[in-house]
């Protein structure tokens, strides 16, 4: 007969005595329990002790989290955290160095559980860390020369134990004095401070601007550009990716009519080409973090251009049409400059009718008209400037080349940039806030100041080059501008290292090739409509349907890493889910580390049985992304988010990797629960699946003996004389 579903069966520790293996009925109280360990070693105030996990977290068992406690669970009887606070809360005031310095250190450790957590806080233990850095710092000046390490280590338990404790979100960032702030960006602002301080510095100074808007404008005051630049030419990722988080978080945080001028700054200070020399080209692999921390520059820096994207050309603003008369000036001023002077007002409105007409405009008359649009607004008529300035030469060749053709052939260039641009402008996703997951920042937008303007001027002569391969008129406009799209993605996928890297690739997808592969994946997709065909798919559905199934529930076993999301990227931290063989219990944990490969089942604390689950809801839906967070209302954060709804109101909240591992969990759950896989991923599984069976069942294949064993390997030849060397 099974045990009753409330009694866990766990052992319990004490230092200096025998584990004791005890059953816990989960009904009765936890200080019950407790008191009920105490007596068995006859330990008197049984209020002064808790029960703990065992493992590396030594986390505190608490009424909330009492449940997550299952069969074979190890703990630890140990000091109540009301008194291990009150007792640290002491003796990080003593006046022996050697045991403040344990102190700190035990501090560091522990302020990673909210209950501890919660307790010193109470003891108004920030404020008192805060105080310690304000002043305890001077008050060891004197001791630092020749006890450096000593003092080194003491400020940076300090510290941690601070960022360990904010992290809780228990005190509001709003409290903190300029003092403090002006501490913590000091160690920013000295050279050759001790890594382990500078990393926690840059991460709380990150952490202040995020979360406050008036320590934002305190920290923007105490820290320059030019004080953080140093610290990315240095070779220490993890400062690195630190540093660069930090200038986003300013980045982010700053008014709109200080963006600008920031940037401005920063092309001054050639941060770009730092990290371009520093981080991108380094002799060392980018990890996660850092990628993320470049991505997210990457879209700030393009969400600059929003505010010309949105801004509509004024007809009536001279300044704005002399633009305009530039772009003609230097296409056509050449062979019409002697008769301008000659000609009357008519003849000269004629003839700029005519020059704007070979431009490309929609309206002739007034070209102005063409960029109230928005977007792309203003933004297009900036990179045909910038085209027609600083690539004068292909500019007139595209303009007079297409001046020249049959009206019918002509590639319009003025409504090409403005399309092109508009279509730049969303594949980039200028105007959207950073995913707080996506690592997918381009190295090649690195490699110049003005990137996107030169990205502009690359694809502009793509169009036009497709457009001739093409033999388009302009009834084919929009299917040109499709054509280029996926040329433009397709080479964006490979990553290219620099824009002449990225003309490259572009100059091997002409539109030839493009039609090539789009002939290959409609072959690989290729759909027979004839009824008999129809009938031997539905009746193999199921079957390719089992088979997708079985695979979902096969990545459920094998698990997943999945990345927790904080207020603020300070660090990773990651826990792992996976289904047992049985198909019965999720098992998960906290971990670390990423893992390297499987985690096995033993080692993942938690366990989840799945006939408790009532519910698996994705997206808005999801408790996690109902939550108000600087970034976490965004698109792609909510395309990966699924839940496990089970018990009355509890949840196991995701965010999946990426959209394959979401499919992938979201029809291994629904499969678990009985219900239909709806994902993109299985209607792409399932056409890939019976189109390959179909065809393989439709081979003729009468009177050929299909062997159960694959042939043998032949043997090695004798010499390799026969081998044509290609050099």
């Amino acid at each position: 007969m099974p045990p009753p579903a409330d009694i866990v069966k766990v052992a319990i520790e004490w230092p200096g005595a025998y584990p004791k293996l005890m059953e816990i009925d989960q009904k009765k109280p936890l200080s019950a329990i407790i008191k009920e360990v105490c007596d068995g070693w006859s330990l008197a105030n049984h209020e002064y002790f808790a029960l703990q996990h065992a493992d590396s977290s030594n986390f505190y068992i608490t009424e909330k989290n009492r449940n997550e406690i299952k069969n074979g669970t190890i703990l630890r009887l140990t000091t109540s955290p009301a008194q291990n606070a009150q007792q640290l809360h002491e003796r990080i005031q003593s006046s022996s160095m050697d045991a403040k310095l344990e102190a700190l250190k035990d501090l560091a450790s522990l302020s990673r559980d909210v209950t501890f957590a919660q307790e010193f806080i109470n003891l108004d233990g920030i404020s008192l860390l805060t105080q310690m850095v304000e002043s305890g710092t001077e008050r060891y000046q004197k001791l630092q020369k020749i006890m450096k390490p000593c003092f080194g280590d003491m400020l940076s338990f300090t510290l941690t134990a601070f960022v360990e404790l904010m992290d809780h979100g228990i005190v509001s960032w709003d409290t903190f004095s300029v003092a403090f702030i002006k501490k913590i960006a000091s160690f920013v602002n000295k050279a050759g401070m001790d890594i382990s301080i500078l990393q926690r510095s840059l991460a709380i100074l990150e952490s202040m601007v995020l979360n406050s808007h008036d320590l934002y404008q305190k920290v923007a005051q105490e820290i320059t550009i030019g004080q953080l630049i140093p610290h990315l030419q240095g070779t220490d990722q993890e400062i690195q990716t630190y540093t660069i988080a930090v200038i986003n978080a300013l980045f982010l945080k700053a008014p709109d009519e200080r963006r600008q001028e920031m940037a401005n700054i920063l092309a001054q200070k050639q941060l770009r080409s730092i990290i371009l020399t520093h981080v991108i080209r380094a002799q060392r692999a980018i990890n996660n973090e850092m990628a993320h921390q470049l991505y997210v520059l990457q879209v700030l820096t393009f969400n600059l251009l929003e505010d010309r994207m949105m801004t509509k050309m004024d007809p009536q603003d001279q300044a704005q049409r002399d633009i305009i008369f530039e772009l003609r000036r230097i296409a056509f001023d050449a062979e019409s400059e002697p008769n301008n002077s000659s000609g009357s007002m008519e003849k000269r409105k004629s003839m700029y009718t005519r020059d704007y007409k070979k431009l490309g405009f929609i309206n002739h008359v007034n070209p102005a008209m063409d960029f109230t649009q928005t977007p792309p607004g203003m933004l297009a008529l900036d990179n045909m400037l910038y085209f027609a300035k600083h690539h004068q030469d292909a500019y007139i060749r595209i303009v007079l080349e297409n001046s020249s053709r049959e009206d019918k052939h002509e590639c319009p260039f003025g409504r090409s940039s403005i399309e092109l641009t508009k279509m730049l402008c969303e594949i980039l996703k200028v105007g959207e806030l950073p995913s707080e997951t996506c690592n997918d920042f381009h190295p090649m937008f690195f490699t110049h100041d003005r990137s996107f303007e030169e990205f502009f001027c690359i694809c502009i002569q793509l169009l036009n080059k497709t457009w001739k391969e093409m033999r388009a008129t302009s009834e084919d406009f929009n299917k040109v501008m499709q054509v280029v799209k996926e040329q433009v993605m397709r080479a964006l996928t490979t990553k290219p290292s620099s824009l002449d890297q990225f003309k490259c690739k572009l100059q091997n997808l002409s539109y030839t090739e493009i039609l090539k592969i789009r002939q290959s994946e409609r072959m690989n997709q290729e759909d027979f409509q004839s009824r008999p065909i129809l009938e031997l798919k539905e009746k193999i559905q199921p079957e390719i349907l089992e088979l997708i199934k079985q695979q979902r529930l096969n990545r459920l076993v094998e698990g997943t890493c999945f990345r927790k999301l904080n207020c603020r990227r300070r660090q990773d931290k990651f826990w792992y889910c996976r289904l047992s063989p049985n198909h019965k219990v999720l098992h998960y944990g906290d971990l670390e580390e990423s893992p390297q490969g499987e985690v096995p089942h033993d080692s993942l604390q938690d366990k989840l049985p799945v006939a408790d689950i009532k519910a698996v809801v994705t997206g808005k839906d999801c408790p996690h992304m109902k939550e108000k967070g600087a970034l976490k209302q965004n698109k792609e954060v909510l395309e990966l988010a699924f839940s496990i709804l089970y018990d009355s109101n509890c949840q196991l909240n995701f965010i999946a990797p990426d959209k394959h591992e979401y499919c992938i969990w979201t029809d291994g759950l629904n499969a678990l629960l009985g219900k239909d896989m709806m994902s993109e991923l299985t209607r792409n599984d399932l056409d890939t699946l019976l189109s390959m069976e179909i065809k393989l069942r439709l081979l003729d294949l009468e009177n050929i003996q299909i062997p159960d064993a694959p042939p043998p390997i032949p043997k090695e030849p004798s010499n390799y004389d026969f081998v044509y060397d290609c050099n």
